[in-house]
């Protein structure tokens, strides 16, 4: 193949030249063929790449399609229940409520309902009007002096630098048309995250906007900016669903010298936060870290984020909560499906206890320490639509958190370039040219409007069901189908024990009973490795 490129070149140049001769105005065809015969020539030399070597101009084909195959897999081979992360169906209903057009779907369902995995709820005969403005939950426990006021349904943490400026923007003032918070994720508290709009500011391993020049915790940095009017929770990352216990990652090419100087970092390589907080480094440490937090805030809500992993690790953590009296305000659970810019695909794909099972452990656990009532739980990872959300909230949520269904509002079409730098809507780059395609202004009215539209839906559905707030649901409202001709609720599929169960020292729920003996309040680690046995 390499000898007939070159054979072939050396006629198709002598043709041209000899028809040229005589036809001048073929001489203009070199203008084409002598830039393809050069790339042709570098690829025949080249010794990096063996398809282009051994098939030279024509082997850029194969690059050149892998380039472009997720969009053709968006637009010439996915049906409308087809694509992933999120089908296009999926996608649909978030770009249409973000415009408030038509989100009605003609001739009934295109999803198999016999199929195992479908899922619905049960509409009553008695159906209630429900308010949409009524659905709402107040953070702020026992030990909390400014309670908060929150949508069941809120930004999720999404990182000025994992973001574009103008996304950040537009979630922001979003989030204040629609009376409902943004998350600000691990990247830090900036200017645009303050444009009206009620902020959750995350704090990560890697401390940014409150670190010292080490990397350290700065208690002064963090309470000048938690004292600000529009910041309304703290939230604790302990690890996020996409790559837990991995650390925040935030590539080279996205780092602009306004990021490099909030967060404190070089810009000449990654930023990858900790995996671990050097802040404390046990489950009472956790605790006494909300307790800090909690008292520089003068009273603003704490809590912590994780994604489970090992069962007693939490357990240890509610244990710790009994043993030292100090209420984390709320804990967002994270779906092992959860959304991120970066993530080693080991980790996206095999690592962290996906959402539904993550959820109704943290539930159960609470409940049986008898400190439910005291803690809100908040649901994140892969939630677009108002099913979505009931469904979340029917198995142990309290609220909702969502990122990539707001990323969509902004007007993300899937492309799957955040980790490049090349995010053709402007979301998920610093390049600015790209980001002034995406223009504020339109945008968070369109991330206001998403949120309206699916709290509406929201209102409408749990209504249909009978229910007249979110507080009533429960497990059993949810059916699935796991067989092909047999339908179970959540209740049924899942064990939930009842409150005071883990306080028991005796008869302690079988499936908790061997995480719980093995998880202590003073150490992440087994009881066994503490005390020497094995």
């Amino acid at each position: 193949m390499r000898r007939d490129f070159i054979i072939t070149l050396i006629v198709v140049l002598a043709i041209i030249f000899g028809v040229g001769h005589y036809y001048p105005f073929v001489l203009w065809s070199l203008v084409l063929v002598v830039p393809l015969s050069l790339i042709g020539l570098y690829d025949f030399f080249q010794t990096k790449h063996a398809i282009r070597r051994n098939f030279p101009l024509i082997g850029n084909l194969r690059y050149f399609f892998e380039l472009i195959r997720p969009e053709i897999n968006q637009y010439f081979v996915e049906s409308n229940t087809d694509g992933a992360p999120f089908s296009r169906e999926e996608r649909s209903i978030v770009y249409q409520r973000a415009k408030k057009s038509m989100d009605t779907l003609p001739f009934g369902t295109q999803k198999n309902v016999y199929d195992v995995g479908y899922e619905w709820v049960n509409h009553s005969l008695h159906p209630k009007h429900v308010d949409p403005k009524s659905l709402r939950v107040t953070f702020g426990g026992p030990q909390c002096s400014k309670p908060y006021s929150a949508s069941i349904l809120n930004i999720s943490a999404m990182s000025f630098g994992a973001l574009s400026k103008n996304a950040v923007m537009a979630l922001n003032k979003g989030a204040a048309m629609g009376n409902f918070a943004h998350n600000t994720g691990e990247g830090g508290l900036t200017k645009y995250h303050q444009q009206g709009g009620d902020v959750v500011w995350q704090i990560g391993t890697g401390y940014f906007g409150c670190r010292t020049l080490e990397g350290t915790f700065c208690p002064d940095q963090f309470k000048e900016k938690a004292a600000y009017e529009h910041v309304k929770m703290i939230e604790i990352k302990l690890s996020q669903g996409a790559k837990p216990g991995h650390g925040g990652i935030l590539p080279a090419a996205k780092i602009t010298p306004e990021i490099a100087e909030i967060r404190n970092v070089p810009m000449d390589q990654d930023v990858l936060s900790p995996p671990a907080h050097s802040a404390f480094s046990t489950p009472k440490g956790l605790l006494e870290f909300v307790k800090q937090l909690r008292e520089l805030s003068e009273g603003k809500p704490v809590g912590f984020k994780l994604c489970i992993g090992k069962r007693r690790e939490f357990i240890a953590i509610c244990k710790a909560i009994v043993s030292t009296g100090i209420y984390p305000d709320f804990i967002t659970v994270d779906g092992g499906e959860g959304g991120t810019g970066a993530a080693p695909l080991e980790y996206s794909n095999h690592i962290g206890t996906p959402l539904v099972p993550a959820l109704v452990f943290v539930h159960n656990v609470l409940m049986g320490f008898g400190i439910r009532d005291k803690i809100k739980i908040i649901s994140s990872g892969k939630i677009a639509s108002a099913f979505g959300i009931i469904k979340q909230l029917c198995l142990g949520a309290d609220a909702c958190n969502s990122a990539r269904a707001m990323m969509m509002a902004l007007g993300c079409i899937q492309a799957l370039r955040c980790n490049n730098n090349t995010c053709p809507v402007g979301v998920t780059t610093q390049n600015p040219i790209l980001v002034a395609g995406l223009v504020v202004s339109d945008k968070k009215v369109r991330v206001a409007n998403y949120h309206e539209e699916t709290i509406d839906s929201v209102a409408d559905m749990i209504g249909t069901m009978g229910i007249e707030k979110t507080e009533d649901l429960r497990q059993w409202h949810v059916m699935r189908r796991i067989g092909p001709n047999e339908v179970k609720h959540y209740g049924e599929i899942y064990e939930y024990i009842h409150e005071g169960d883990l306080l028991k020292d005796e008869n302690l729920p079988a499936t908790f009973e061997r995480a719980f003996k093995a998880a202590v309040a003073d150490s992440f680690s087994h009881l066994e490795d503490i005390s020497g046995r094995h």
